[in-house]
């Protein structure tokens, strides 16, 4: 994996934070020509650093008023029920993340609803169609603190 020198980690950062920017404006920010901004920014992005560039939308706005952490423990470890659970899982679009963990459950996915009744239809009729499930833990969230999409570039 290529390094990053200080110049590409605040590249990174500003673009974390704005990425509507055009290439003067990011330049601007960064102290740059506009010509090595875009040299980099491209270098970036080639080298995969840069996935993509999203609008972050607001939940509340589009109707989605919960937010759900449901932890998911398979009937088996084994590789098809894996890969059924995972599949099913890349199908749905109320689920926004879902991570492989350790413990006492396989995977944590975050899914997001309008309410109490379209979540129990949720776990009804789409995570009770998968057959790799043993069990399910909900965590509902009472508020949300902190939704930082930036990833930490000091460290």
């Amino acid at each position: 994996m290529a390094e990053l020198d200080d110049t590409d980690k605040r590249i990174l950062k500003t673009l974390q934070n704005n990425a509507k920017l055009t290439t003067k404006e990011l330049a601007n920010e960064v102290n740059l020509s506009v010509t090595p901004v875009f040299e980099r920014q491209k270098r970036l992005e080639k080298e995969g650093f840069i996935k993509r560039y999203v609008a972050v939308l607001d939940p509340e706005k589009i109707g989605l008023n919960m937010i759900v952490f449901c932890n998911v423990k398979l009937k088996q470890h084994s590789k098809q029920n894996g890969k059924a659970f995972v599949d099913a899982v890349n199908r749905m679009e109320e689920v926004t993340e879902c991570y492989n963990t350790s413990g006492d459950y396989d995977f944590m996915i975050k899914i997001y609803v309008k309410d109490m009744k379209d979540y129990q239809n949720f776990v009804l009729n789409k995570l009770g169609e998968i057959d790799a499930i043993g069990s399910l833990h909900s965590t509902f969230i009472i508020g949300e603190i902190k939704n930082s999409q930036s990833l930490p570039l000091d460290i």
